[in-house]
């Protein structure tokens, strides 16, 4: 069980020059083309989105009053409370506009060449139990709240707003509890072709 806290994120520029992501990890760590990156955005003016071809893009609102995506294929997503998410193909020329003031959100963009990729916003009203497999990692953010993380080896964290859990060896398995409320998490699981 890897954690990493938001302080520890990497600022770089988003690829159209138009503002700045805080990138979490990255898969491979450095170079391009990557398989998969985690990061966060502070979205200060309505406009274009960057070309991501090869990738599938899932977003989640974690601060601000929403977005309105609009996608050139003529559909729209809209995201107005922290935990709402789209999911959408990188490709797809896409216009965001805000709703009411800067917003922040969480992007996982994962190479289409990665066959199988399920991620949700769970609110943990219940533990939640999850174990990698073979060839398989898992993503625990914490979009709003705190959440105690254990697992079998007696291991134990603390995940507060914005930190993040990376579980990567097959066999893996962590038990996440909400601390004093009902947090939100962004879940994904990602598995290697």
């Amino acid at each position: 069980m890897q954690i990493l806290r938001k302080s520890s994120f990497r600022a770089t520029p988003w690829k159209n020059g138009g503002g700045i992501t805080h990138e979490a990890l990255r898969v491979p760590a450095s170079g391009e083309p990557f398989r998969w990156r985690l990061s966060v955005a502070q979205i200060d003016a309505s406009g274009p989105f960057s070309d991501f071809a090869g990738y599938r893009r899932h977003m989640v609102l974690l601060r601000g009053a929403g977005v309105r995506l609009c996608f050139a294929d003529g559909t729209q997503a809209l995201l107005r409370e922290a935990g709402d998410s789209a999911e959408f193909d990188g490709a797809l020329a896409t216009r965001c506009e805000l709703l009411g003031g800067s917003c922040v959100d969480l992007n996982l963009m994962v190479s289409v060449a990665m066959p199988d990729v399920r991620a949700r916003v769970e609110r943990l009203r219940a533990p939640l139990v999850l174990q990698t497999e073979s060839g398989t990692q898992l993503v625990l953010f914490c979009v709003a709240g705190s959440a105690l993380l254990g697992n079998e080896a007696g291991e134990h964290a603390l995940l507060e707003t914005g930190d993040l859990a990376l579980l990567a060896k097959a066999g893996e398995q962590v038990t996440c509890r909400g601390r004093n409320s009902s947090p939100l998490m962004f879940v994904a699981r990602l598995t290697d072709g």
